[in-house]
């Protein structure tokens, strides 16, 4: 079998230390190369970032300014084709820039007469109209469509695209593994995960703790913190009724740090009722983030990514929803949020961390096969895209 050499450009937020977006660019190169294993087709990345040098140092590949143009442009024109995606790329919620750029991006490789492939992307919101015709023109004149829910799906449909045109599949962290692949499969990561309960989280305060460890990934978001207020409640009632370790997990560095200090500050006097309070030191490979989310009971999640990887990892996500994408994720676990940013109660928080703790087993139980079916699935986009590739050459 003749093996065939591909470069594919990958266009995404990367290059800006988030651990949830790195995380969905490590899924996506590591799925594509396990991928073009089983096949004929050799993947060459190159991947438009923020930060070009840290990117070609993080995961080995190429790298090239996503905003210098015509670096963007002569990576497309020696390429075999264009992945856009992963996240929430095409959304006006956080400003006006992020639809025109990313629609830009799949447009010039159109005009380059590229193949453009559009990677299990969470679609909206878009509240502007305008940017509908625009988002319909571009992603008609896709190769492959792939989105990570059924509410990016159904805005896709309302502009005119054909059920048949569109594949919903899962986030594709849902795939990422382990360092060195310490886990394969539904069984061995519960048992890994048992095993780390023997071996907890090491406090900043020293020592080893046998205590339940609550991962907290926060973010700002409210204007007057209200969302970090109740959860500070929260976690004060949660500690009142048993001693756990909170282990905090900031996702964005530095916003997510401050986050989490302004709200660790919150909690006050916590640790002289037996409980913990520690924070990762400054994570930006996924991977190494993903092997502490490992290590938890259970993840209280304001970023998607931090309820993608526990539940990846068979690890009880409670999500506090900001956006419609953390609904539409747990409602993919059979779940829904403990509350909203705006509207959420500390005391009802509280009740759903302990019911999950005292509960984790049935939650595996009743949870662990559909789990295992998300994280295949989340390599769907990549065989496609390999099978295309695959046939082209």
């Amino acid at each position: 079998m003749v093996t065939t050499s591909q470069k594919l450009v990958i266009s995404g937020y990367y290059g800006f230390h988030n651990s949830g977006d790195e995380a969905v660019l490590k899924s996506i190169l590591t799925a594509l190369e396990e991928e073009s294993q089983r096949s004929n087709v050799t993947i060459e990345p190159i991947v438009l970032s923020g930060d070009p040098e840290w990117t070609t140092s993080m995961y080995g590949v190429r790298s090239v300014h996503r905003m210098k143009l015509k670096e963007v442009r002569e990576a497309l024109k020696e390429s075999d084709g264009l992945i856009s995606g992963g996240g929430s790329l095409l959304q006006d919620a956080t400003g006006l820039k992020s639809i025109p750029y990313y629609l830009g991006v799949i447009k010039l490789a159109q005009w380059l007469k590229k193949p453009t492939f559009i990677y299990a992307q969470g679609i909206g919101p878009v509240k502007r109209k305008i940017f509908n015709p625009m988002i319909k023109s571009v992603f008609k004149a896709c190769t492959y469509v792939s989105v990570r829910d059924e509410q990016s799906a159904d805005y896709l449909r309302g502009l005119g695209l054909q059920w048949n045109q569109i594949h919903v599949v899962p986030d594709p962290v849902m795939g990422l593994p382990l360092p060195e692949a310490k886990v394969e499969s539904g069984a061995d990561a519960i048992s890994a995960n048992a095993a780390n309960q023997a071996n907890q989280v090491e406090p900043s305060s020293g020592g080893h703790t046998k205590l339940p460890v609550i991962g907290i990934s926060v973010r700002f978001w409210e204007s007057d913190r209200k969302e970090l207020t109740a959860i500070a409640a929260g976690l004060k009632k949660l500690c009142s009724k048993r001693a756990v370790h909170l282990r905090f997990l900031p996702f964005h560095l530095p916003v997510d740090e401050q986050a989490s200090r302004f709200l660790m500050e919150m909690l006050g006097d916590v640790t002289s009722k037996g409980s913990e309070i520690s924070i990762t030191p400054d994570l930006t490979d996924p991977q190494l983030m993903l092997e502490e989310v490992s290590k938890c009971d259970l993840v209280i999640g304001m970023r998607l990514h931090s309820l993608i990887y526990a539940a990846s990892q068979y690890v009880p996500p409670v999500g506090i929803s900001y956006d419609p994408k953390i609904d539409q994720f747990l409602l993919r676990l059979d779940s829904e949020p403990a509350g909203k940013t705006d509207t959420l109660d500390g005391d009802k928080l509280a009740k759903t961390v302990v019911g999950l703790l005292d509960q984790r087993s049935q939650w595996l139980k009743e949870h662990e096969e559909g789990i295992t079916e998300l994280k295949q699935e989340a390599r769907v986009p990549a065989q496609q895209i390999i099978n295309y590739l695959g046939r082209k050459g």
